[in-house]
């Protein structure tokens, strides 16, 4: 009946091409019908080991129909609208390794306490400052009106002055009366005022739930700091609070972020009934213009794995897709909650020497749900920060190789960034990629060497050089809204690794700028299953590109974080031009 269908509708030029191939179309396409020549700039294709360049690229109704000479495409394409790009860059559309589009679109509407150079906090009273400027903004008080609550993110223990986090004694500064929390850089663990304490029954008599822990002082009264599982219920207390209205501003938010940083596929690597129902909700609206992954997390439903928008070809639907499912199996160095084989340099307030961080479950739930994920040929990504929780991950696939096959699993190791030099190689024998989150290097690189892991381990964080070395296919990300979704940012951060303080921290973990564009592009497109019409710039692929001010691999290395997105295009259109969304 679908070959009828097509042969019918195939006088329609617009129509076929949008159906003709189920991966890369959409059932309400936003492609563009003209035809436009680029040409006047450098032509970056991401084929190949090395740079390879076109004088011209041509997009019809939104795939790439020609790439070549400019003598060639003007005869080809007479009719062609032109385009010069004033020797800017053109290259792929920006493939997002590993992020949250959901929740960078929710917390884009809580109070901004990063710490610089994405927000101004760097000291206690500097959150509480904000906090309290933010409660009586129009932002504030509508999230107020919503939800009830005084929310903030991205304060950063290790970037304050007093590098300990604010308690609740610090929070009632903001309120007494209504619950405050403020959630940390890392989304693993954040702190509360007295009321929130209050609200949510977590006294000095509260034990620590399984992967989590309350935070208590000498007397064993709780501080208002509280981790992992002991935090994320709080979170998910707003979910049933969001409104068709607020959904619709969060899906805005999320690809506009998104969209200004050249990204024209992005993730939400933690979907749960909530989150996907609003995301479904939005693809059935017509309302997402950039491609749109959901990986839904295992321990928070799996409905999704049987909606209309998963499916065994990878194809999307009204730019949507749920790609597979995600694991959370420990938590964040820079928190000091991710799971390690040898203890932190510093431990965190109340923990002795020999502390080494904790596993999110079981041995027996982990392996029940990666187990899950292989017999049912469901793609697997999984939170492993520390080594010891890679350790587990890997001995579980191994395990569920052998139980049900799924050869071309492509499972995912995300963040990877205390993976030891042998592991390595049992990464690559089992073909799990990898997702590192290599900006930590700039973020977090002095902290991981002063406080977190010392040397040696630190210089070895998200060791890039060695995972390319060993074959294993390797992106990059932001975990956005950890950070800005910054692309120019990530790719600095992986060619250069350079501390906040001007270090050079594991030079010989550093990868080539070429290499930092294909974790990027062409890696990026093989990670999601989409290699096939994603990554490169080749005829019959979507014409997915981003255009940059200045060329990464023209300048000086050390300068690529200066380097600005020009223009965003997803299958033919412009989505984000000159600081302006289309």
């Amino acid at each position: 009946m679908r070959k009828i269908l097509l042969s019918l509708l195939g006088i329609l030029l617009l129509i076929s091409s949008c159906k003709e191939n189920s991966k890369t179309s959409q059932d309400n396409p936003t492609s563009a019908s003209q035809i436009t020549l680029y040409f006047g700039g450098d032509i970056l294709t991401m084929e190949g080991e090395e740079a390879h360049y076109a004088e011209a690229v041509v997009q019809q109704d939104g795939k790439i129909a020609f790439i070549g000479s400019l003598d060639d495409a003007e005869k080809q394409f007479p009719n062609a609208g032109k385009k010069d790009l004033q020797g800017k860059t053109l290259l792929p559309g920006f493939i997002d390794g590993h992020g949250h589009l959901y929740l960078t679109g929710f917390y884009n509407m809580m109070a901004n306490l990063l710490p610089p150079p994405d927000g101004g906090c760097n000291s206690i009273q500097g959150v509480v400052d904000e906090m309290n400027a933010w409660k009586d903004s129009e932002k504030g008080q509508f999230f107020l009106n919503k939800f009830g609550w005084l929310v903030g993110f991205g304060y950063d223990d290790s970037q304050l002055a007093e590098k300990e986090h604010p308690t609740a004694d610090d929070l009632d500064k903001v309120s007494t009366e209504v619950p405050v929390i403020i959630i940390h850089q890392s989304g693993h663990l954040g702190a509360v005022n007295h009321k929130a304490l209050e609200i949510f029954s977590i006294t000095k008599a509260s034990k620590d739930p399984v992967g989590g822990h309350i935070r208590k002082d000498a007397n064993g009264h709780p501080t208002g700091v509280l981790e992992e599982t002991a935090f994320q219920p709080l979170q998910l207390q707003m979910l049933p609070k969001i409104d068709d209205e607020t959904d619709a501003k969060i899906v805005e938010n999320g690809q506009k972020m998104y969209a200004q940083f050249g990204y024209t596929t992005a993730q939400e690597g933690g979907g749960n009934t909530g989150f996907n129902n609003s995301l479904q909700k939005a693809a059935d609206h017509g309302e997402l213009y950039i491609d749109l992954v959901t990986y839904t997390v295992m321990d928070m439903g799996l409905d999704a794995m049987t909606s209309k928008y998963y499916t065994n070809d990878h194809s999307y639907k009204n730019h949507y897709r749920v790609g597979g499912v995600k694991l959370v199996l420990d938590g964040s160095p820079q928190g000091k909650t991710a799971w390690l084989t040898k203890p932190y340099l510093i431990p965190p307030s109340g923990k002795d020497h020999n502390y080494h961080g904790y596993p999110k479950f079981s041995k027996e739930d982990a392996q029940k749900f990666i187990n899950q994920a292989f017999e049912n040929k469901w793609q697997l990504l999984a939170h492993t920060n520390g080594d010891a929780a890679v350790d587990e991950y890997l001995l579980y696939i191994k395990d569920a190789l052998k139980n049900h096959g799924y050869d071309d699993h492509r499972s995912v190791i995300i963040h990877g960034q205390v993976i030891r030099k042998d592991q390595i190689q049992q990464i690559a024998d089992l073909n799990v990629l990898a997702s590192e989150y290599a900006v930590h290097t700039f973020y977090w690189g002095d902290w991981h060497l002063n406080s977190v892991l010392g040397s040696p381990r630190a210089e070895y964080i998200s060791p890039c050089r060695d995972l390319i070395d060993a074959g294993i296919n390797l992106t990059s990300h932001s975990d956005c809204p950890v950070i800005p979704p910054n692309s120019l940012r990530i790719i600095d951060a992986t060619t250069n690794r350079v501390t906040r303080s001007g270090l050079i921290l594991g030079p010989e973990q550093r990868i080539t700028p070429y290499e930092a564009l294909l974790t990027q592009t062409r890696w990026g497109a093989y990670q999601y299953f989409e290699e096939d019409h994603k990554g490169t710039l080749s005829a019959g692929k979507l014409a997915d590109f981003v255009v940059l001010d200045q060329n990464p691999l023209k300048i000086d290395p050390m300068k690529i974080h200066t380097i600005k997105v020009v223009e965003t295009i997803k299958e033919g259109k412009p989505v984000y031009e000159n600081n302006a969304f289309k």
